[in-house]
């Protein structure tokens, strides 16, 4: 069974994740979103498999979270989830899919509980 890492490997957390990965000798689809950014749907699907709001998926800190007043509580989901189509340094990382489920290695070692 594959597991799929959404990495940044500028981003020293989603290194370590993905380092844990590859000791578990887990087979690796390594998704680097900043250069082949996931579109709506797909980003819908993570949220559903993460249990989380498009605005909780969201790196509150980057500058197009700021300069897009994405902290606007009267934007629709559709509308945030857009936002990280346009913006996916936006997304929060990394994210690790395995066995139909996700989280976000924030610890990474976060990602070692798709396992148990």
């Amino acid at each position: 069974m594959t597991t799929t890492i959404f990495h940044n490997p500028r981003c020293s957390k989603s290194r370590q994740a993905l380092e844990l990965l590859e000791q578990r000798g887990t087979e690796i689809d390594i998704v680097r979103y900043l250069e082949t950014p996931p579109d709506a749907a797909t980003l819908v699907d993570l949220l559903e498999r993460l249990g989380l709001s498009a605005r909780e998926l969201m790196r509150k800190g980057e500058d197009p979270y700021k300069e897009l007043n994405l902290d606007n509580p009267e934007l629709s989901e559709a509308q945030l989830v857009q936002a990280m189509v346009d913006y996916p340094k936006l997304i929060e990382r990394p994210i690790v899919i395995h066995d139909g489920k996700a989280v976000i290695g924030r610890p990474p070692e976060r990602v070692l509980e798709l396992f148990a």
